[in-house]
């Protein structure tokens, strides 16, 4: 059975004309650990990879690809990383469901330009910065 409804495909559908170049919706899931979430997770992942032949889908198992997991930083599943041109360090954790969904959306749009939707002043904020920063959102459902 399908997670998205006909009319939820149709909007993501048309955020999705605004997609500029590929996008790699890296999975990482792990049935032993969290079966249920991550059988979602997949399923939602390619159910909107489907809206789009410019969006691709890798699942990877943490423990069998644990280089790769390293590499992007993930510890936990059901985990997505959404990859444009380069790595932009955007994680989601968890089901992406409800509110946070719109965000996915969004972030394969980002991920997609490799150009951050920011006023002027952020960015020249964001450039006097001298050391990494991660920003961590939280969200619980409701």
């Amino acid at each position: 059975m399908p997670i998205l409804a006909p009319k939820d495909q149709e909007a993501v559908r048309k955020e999705f004309q605004r997609i500029q170049g590929p996008v790699k919706l890296v999975v990482f899931s792990q049935e032993l650990v969290a079966g249920d979430m991550c059988r979602q997770n997949e399923q939602l992942v390619r159910e909107v990879a489907e809206l789009d032949d410019r969006i691709s889908v890798e699942v990877l198992n943490p423990e069998i690809d644990r280089e790769r997991a390293a590499k992007y930083g993930v510890a936990d599943v059901p985990a997505i990383v959404v990859e444009g041109a380069r790595d932009y360090g955007i994680r989601f954790l968890g089901v992406p469901h409800g509110y946070e969904f719109s965000n996915l959306i969004d972030s394969i749009i980002v991920a997609s330009s490799g150009e951050a939707q920011l006023s002027d002043a952020t960015k020249s904020s964001l450039a006097g910065l001298t050391g990494e920063v991660s920003i961590k959102v939280f969200s619980t459902p409701t």
